[in-house]
């Protein structure tokens, strides 16, 4: 029986067999305030290409009350079975289908998803339906290719608001008509309906006026910084619309910051839906602010690459995805008035070592990945799909020039607009204007997996004269249980020589004399040795960077003498991004073993109070914290994790009053605070008994100090009660279920257990927090039992809730703080009976790679201790 799976063979005989013209959706969500279910009724006309053929349309619903398929009724409790109602007898030519059925709201994020604010009490819904979730909402023929038009009628509680992909129309006796869409596939049509607080204003250009809208509940309205949201809106349409040479293709462009949201946001067509965690409730640093504009233009993006020219299938999701993940860097980059024109720092230190990270697991995978069914692409929204894909399209920008490259995307738009495409079209296009043949490139970087690292093997003699330098390429064998084979492709370089100047800063080129241009070289590597004669009689940089400005996609490895510089001097780069590449490079290395996980945190100590980027600081953040958890020999963790702490203190310390290092170092000096003056400080801080010279401790601020004591056992459900008094929101709830399941009892753990892996009940955002607060580095002993109840529970979890859901618990629970080869062979033991879907074997095994990476760290950590 196929469940809710549909294979990417049944989605193209579907295709082969209809077009799908229209659909006209009546949602009756009168009784949303109190929620259950709704009346959802479909009208679709579609043709068929044969006569007498048999097919089926999609829905997941409670219950279906009519099917009446080209006037005829047929029986629903025959014809509907397994997210499916079957249609026997097809016209050739115009059919038409009317469907009837009671459908229901989920707290789950997938389908229409219901909220009650506990500051208002008002319900707010919104839509979710990448990948499969349309048919949660309205019969739809579910897959990208077969697109239609949509029309919405919707009949909403007084007061209300309802939005969707059309302008939005003034409502009828509570009755909302839309006007029908572009054709567009079915997963990009939202609704979002409450009564919600919005902020208007219009995009114009060449007489063109794009209206455009903010939304938010009322109880974040006061934080809705609308103007700069709209700020970094207009810039992107403005470049993009430069590049792209296409308008914008949709009648309004609306952004909705909504509740509980799984992911980072959803492209909507003219509908995009946010987290609202992006309205910021409490300070935070200009890195957040980054990371929102990134997510702000990687939707933009989409409406033209994903909405209007969408992929054929899913194999081709990382079209979508890695397109608009590299055009929200470059927009930052390059467009004329960007606030983070360092962008591709940001991306080379958390994009890229997501990508890296992700393409040595197990799962590792080809950019154009192999989608047998939905369950593949489920979980397929990964580091390669986004960053590796991006890290590729940046490297093809440099090898084929970005004036070309966008071109070949104009061409590519205008010959497929509202159509739907695959690889070969955009690379036909590119190649087009390019005059490259990219065939050999596409095979070698989108159709096999893996990672190369690149190494300068350097050579000079008695005087620090350079006598040979070659780069040397690697093609590491795949992790086990990884399909494909090791690949050395080629590779668009530059390599930066790197010397110390008057003032103490390592400067591209300082060491060159004038008149000399041999600071920066540009070439293509291939093979297993490629010469650098350019460098061959040139004294001998401080530095030598391969890989300099970014632009391919590989590990780099520092040469010997050039380790030695960096880790004395890398917070000396004079600019941003050979600092991130080398931050980044030592973070690797701490992973792979090759610099132990002490020396790591050595390194960063050394540099990192000169590090001016505020979202590397907070990535080392985060990376040393892992290094200490996971990757530190355990008879000497507790060593380094007093280390960190101190100096983490005396970073904050130390920072510039109400600047953004004091809040990041405030943040990691509560993640880590151990010792009793650390947590006494940390208790003076929440009560204000003691402050720190412009360090506002507000609201989520307070939330990570009182999360940390309570883990500790320092605060009490008491404390955690008093603090939601004082935080009555959602984000609050949420923020009191981390800190009481954080608590180091069994009672608190128990209780988390039971709300989490024994219950359905919890919405998605208090699973969510409910997981974070479970798991605690330093309660390794406390949480060990739950290995067991894990692998005895996790098969039932996957295959009774949600993918949403399950998937949470798959990862979030997975024992991966009891790292020893125990885990590994209870892990090892799992998979070999339990018979799991191939989308959970995936998680399992993914989980499984960390607890081996972490024990090969944990060696290479001890060796170095005993070597010393």
């Amino acid at each position: 029986m196929p469940g809710t799976n549909l294979t990417r063979e049944e989605a193209q005989e579907r295709a082969r067999l209809l077009t799908v013209d229209a659909y006209e959706i009546e949602l009756d969500l009168s009784g949303a305030q109190e929620g259950g279910t709704y009346r959802s009724v479909t009208t679709v006309r579609f043709d068929s290409a044969e006569g007498g053929a048999s097919s089926f349309i999609d829905l997941v619903a409670p219950a279906v009350h009519e099917v009446v398929l080209n006037g005829t009724a047929l029986d629903a409790a025959e014809v509907f079975a397994d997210s499916r109602i079957a249609l026997p007898d097809l016209r050739a030519g115009r059919n038409e289908l009317r469907v009837v059925a009671d459908c229901a709201y989920t707290n789950t994020g997938e389908g229409l998803h219901r909220f009650v604010d506990p500051v208002d009490q008002q319900a707010y819904l919104y839509t979710q339906f990448e990948v499969p979730d349309a048919r949660r909402v309205f019969a739809s023929f579910e897959q990208p290719d077969l697109k239609a038009t949509f029309q919405f009628t919707v009949v909403a509680p007084e007061g209300w608001t309802v939005i969707s992909n059309s302008p939005t129309p003034e409502p009828k006796d509570r009755t909302w008509t839309f006007e029908p869409t572009p054709r567009i596939s079915s997963y990009i049509t939202a609704l979002i309906v409450g009564p919600y607080h919005s902020v208007h204003s219009t995009y114009e250009k060449d007489g063109r006026s794009v209206p455009l809208g903010i939304y938010c509940r009322p109880s974040l309205a006061e934080y809705l910084d609308a103007d700069a949201i709209f700020e970094v809106t207009r810039q992107g349409f403005d470049w993009f619309e430069e590049k792209f040479d296409y308008a914008y293709p949709f009648a309004k462009y609306d952004q909705l910051f909504v509740p509980e949201f799984n992911a980072g946001a959803m492209e909507n067509a003219g509908a995009v839906t946010i987290r609202d965690q992006y309205v910021f409730r409490s300070k935070v640093t200009d890195a957040a602010y980054e990371v929102r504009a990134a997510t702000i233009l990687h939707e933009l993006a989409h409406m033209w690459f994903g909405d209007l020219v969408t992929m054929e299938w899913w194999n081709d999701l990382w079209l979508n995805e890695s397109f608009a993940t590299y055009a929200e860097a470059a927009c930052q980059a390059y467009a004329p008035g960007s606030k983070w024109p360092h962008s591709w720092t940001t991306f080379a230190n958390q994009m890229k070592t997501w990508a890296y990270r992700q393409d040595q697991l197990p799962s590792t995978h080809p950019i154009m990945a192999e989608i047998n069914d939905l369950d593949d692409v489920l979980v397929n929204f990964d580091g390669i799909t986004y960053a590796k894909g991006a890290s590729v399209l940046k490297q093809l920008v440099a090898y084929v020039g970005q004036d070309e490259f966008f071109r070949g995307v104009q061409a590519y738009f205008k010959r497929h607009a509202y159509g739907n495409t695959r690889l070969s079209d955009l690379l036909g296009a590119l190649e087009e204007t390019s005059g490259r043949d990219l065939k050999t490139w596409s095979k070698l970087w989108l159709e096999t997996a893996g990672i190369n690292i690149l190494r300068p093997e350097i050579e000079t003699d008695a005087d620090g004269i350079i006598t040979s330098f070659a780069v040397r390429q690697e093609a590491p064998a795949l992790p086990t249980g990884a399909k494909g084979e090791p690949t050395l492709r080629p590779h668009r370089i530059a390599i930066g020589v790197y010397d110390l100047d008057a003032n103490g800063k390592l400067v591209r080129g300082s060491g060159v004399p004038d008149g000399e241009d041999w600071g920066r070289i540009e070439l293509d590597v291939d093979g297993e040795l490629t010469p650098v004669p350019q460098l061959v009689g040139k004294p001998r940089p401080a530095v030598v960077l391969l890989n300099d400005d970014d632009l391919s996609y590989a590990k780099v490895r520092l040469d010997e003498e050039s380790l030695r510089q960096v880790t004395q001097h890398l917070g000396d780069f004079a600019e941003s991004l050979p600092r991130a590449l080398c931050w980044a490079s030592a973070w690797d290395m701490a992973r792979d073993g090759e610099l132990a996980t002490r020396d790591y945190l050595e390194l960063v100590l050394s540099g990192i109070g000169k590090e001016s980027d505020i979202g590397v600081v907070q990535s080392l953040h985060r990376q040393v914290q892992l290094a200490l958890d996971a990757y530190a020999a355990p008879a000497w963790r507790e060593t380094g994790l007093a280390k960190w702490g101190e100096a983490a203190l005396e970073q904050l310390r130390a920072a510039a009053p109400s600047s953004d290092h004091q809040l990041a170092w405030a943040r990691a000096f509560a993640a880590t605070a151990r010792t009793d003056d650390h947590l006494d400080l940390l208790a003076a801080l929440l009560d204000g008994s003691q402050t720190i010279e412009g360090l506002a401790v507000d609201t989520d601020l307070r939330w990570s100090l009182l999360l940390r004591l309570a883990a500790t056992g320092r605060a009490d459900d008491a404390a955690i009660d008093a603090e939601l008094e004082r935080d009555k929101t959602s984000a609050g709830e949420q923020h009191a279920a981390s800190a009481r399941a954080a608590r180091p009892t069994p009672e608190a753990k128990a209780e988390v257990w039971a709300a989490v892996v024994e219950s359905d009940a919890l919405p998605n955002a208090m699973q969510e927090a409910a997981i974070n607060g479970f798991v605690q580095a330093d309660q390794r002993e406390l949480l060990a039992p739950y290995a067991e109840k894990y692998f005895a529970a996790v098969k039932g979890v996957w295959e009774d809730r949600s993918h949403e859901i399950a998937q949470q618990i798959a990862v979030g629970l997975y024992p991966s703080l009891q790292i020893s080869q125990a885990t590994l062979d209870a892990t090892d033991a799992w998979l070999a009976s339990a018979e799991p879907s191939a989308a959970l074997r995936r998680v399992v095994t993914e989980n499984r790679a960390g607890v081996e990476r972490a024990l090969r760290a944990q060696r290479a950590d001890a060796d170095a201790a005993a070597a010393a």
